[in-house]
């Protein structure tokens, strides 16, 4: 399905962003190239309803989430989820947007993984409403993943970003921060530094 014509074009890009990695940071620049949009809003989830464990704090993840992207003239980092009391659902922040922005195409951007699972969201037939998803197809920690199945969809509608698979997780970044190995290779420099001075992730 190709883009529409809109007078602005608004990706939105959410995640716990615990922390946030080099994968995060390929997908939202492939995203506002491939997609050409104007603006990457960056959201760090609140409460996340899906995530069993505890997130770090969300003045942490924010401030990682501020350094990772830093770099992307296009991308801006929105703390409106951190501030929002009770559980965090896209729809919410989909229809803030629209609200803000009636003239923009909102295109939520996601990995395979979480496409797959869109029908467990809520109002996933009002999410696919609001906002076109585009699916990073090869985006998944584990590159022996079978390919994105788009029957999973509700409606089936997507388009696609393509980035190559990036086998990075960020269980797998605070495992290695608690086993004391590095990080440099997995994400952004300032955010290695970040979690350095903080002792983020450490048993310490």
């Amino acid at each position: 399905m190709g883009l529409t014509t809109a007078a602005y074009r608004l990706g939105v890009f959410g995640g716990a962003f615990d922390p946030p990695h080099l994968a995060h940071v390929a997908l939202a620049r492939a995203a506002i190239d491939q997609l050409r949009l104007d603006e990457l809003r960056v959201f760090p989830t609140g409460q996340a309803w899906h995530k069993a464990r505890a997130l770090s704090p969300g003045e942490h993840r924010l401030a990682m989430a501020r350094e990772a992207f830093a770099g992307l003239p296009k991308a801006v980092v929105d703390d409106r989820e951190l501030r929002r009391e009770g559980p965090t659902y896209t729809i919410d922040t989909l229809r803030q947007l629209r609200a803000e922005r009636p003239d923009a195409e909102l295109l939520l951007v996601i990995g395979a993984d979480q496409a797959e699972a869109l029908h467990g969201w809520r109002e996933s037939e009002a999410i696919m409403q609001l906002a076109t998803l585009a699916v990073a197809a090869r985006a998944r920690p584990d590159p022996d993943a079978p390919p994105f199945d788009a029957s999973t969809l509700p409606g089936g509608r997507y388009v696609a970003v393509e980035l190559p698979t990036m086998p990075v997780s960020a269980t797998q970044i605070r495992s290695r921060v608690q086993a004391g190995q590095d990080i440099a290779e997995l994400v952004p420099a300032g955010v290695a530094r970040y979690i350095a001075r903080h002792h983020l992730y450490s048993r310490t």
